[in-house]
């Protein structure tokens, strides 16, 4: 079963937006010349981008199937990287066929092709639903239509929270995350990347510039600041970690030789 929100919204193409730069970065072609401009400046001052956006794909990848081996059936996936495929219903759903996913982002492009590319399981679900991370009631009832949220849900914010801000003017990141998780079923899972300025400071900071100055605003944060996402969460081993090292498999192993990739990763359990 597949579906989507059938609200379209016009696509800017005037300014950059995050899910389409990371596309390009993944060699995709759903991205405009605005996107691939910014990209390729953020290349220019930053050469760990492109390593860096296949292992945080990666990293989706084994955290999802780790959710699913360990009994997650529903997944509800913020922030989505669609069109990039494999996308986190066919890693869910190839473990368990009837998982129920639902994904939310607020890119009409990814709008435009949700119907075409959300070819689940026949056992299972697949939707997509246009709304914005910050809009949590909205994301919540909107995504309350395919999941069962007195069940454990896997929530999945994939190099997502390094675009919000801290202060409670603000995004309140923090507390919004934690809202979130209150909203979840006891023995959910909780899993995050996010870009850090602690392994490569000059690169991230000149990238956050460019960023910036783009119109997007971008927020690397430190081990202890990204930790604090978990707060009350029971982390899985081995903990909060750069992203290539977090359960890696033959290719995450054989990509460190190329780099460091300044993201940190971590996957938590709701008690």
């Amino acid at each position: 079963m597949t579906g989507s929100d059938a609200a379209p919204t016009r696509i800017d193409t005037s300014r950059p937006h995050p899910a389409r730069v990371y596309d390009w970065w993944l060699g995709g072609k759903d991205n405009y010349p605005v996107d691939e401009e910014l990209a390729r400046k953020i290349l220019a001052a930053d050469e760990t981008v492109l390593r860096g956006a296949r292992a945080n794909r990666r990293f989706m990848h084994r955290a999802v199937r780790t959710a699913a081996e360990a009994g997650i059936r529903q997944f509800l996936d913020i922030g989505t990287g669609i069109p990039t495929e494999p996308n986190l219903h066919q890693v869910a759903q190839d473990v368990a066929p009837e998982s129920r996913v639902v994904y939310a982002d607020n890119d009409p492009i990814v709008l435009r092709h949700a119907q075409a590319l959300l070819h689940g399981s026949a056992e299972g679900a697949t939707h997509y639903v246009h709304a914005d991370v910050r809009d949590l009631d909205g994301v919540l009832r909107k995504a309350g239509e395919t999941l069962d949220f007195d069940r454990p849900v896997a929530l999945s914010l994939v190099a997502l929270t390094h675009y919000l801000s801290d202060g409670p003017d603000g995004d309140d990141v923090y507390g919004l995350l934690a809202k979130y998780v209150a909203a979840l079923a006891p023995g959910s899972h909780l899993i995050l990347s996010q870009v850090t300025p602690d392994l490569s400071p000059e690169a991230i900071g000149k990238a956050a510039d460019h960023f910036r100055r783009s119109g997007t605003p971008f927020f690397p944060r430190s081990l202890a600041e990204f930790a604090r996402f978990f707060d009350g969460l029971e982390l899985l081993g081995p903990g909060v970690i750069p992203v290539h090292g977090w359960r890696p498999e033959a290719e995450d192993v054989a990509s460190q030789a190329e780099g460091i990739v300044p993201v940190y990763a971590g996957v938590a359990r709701k008690p």
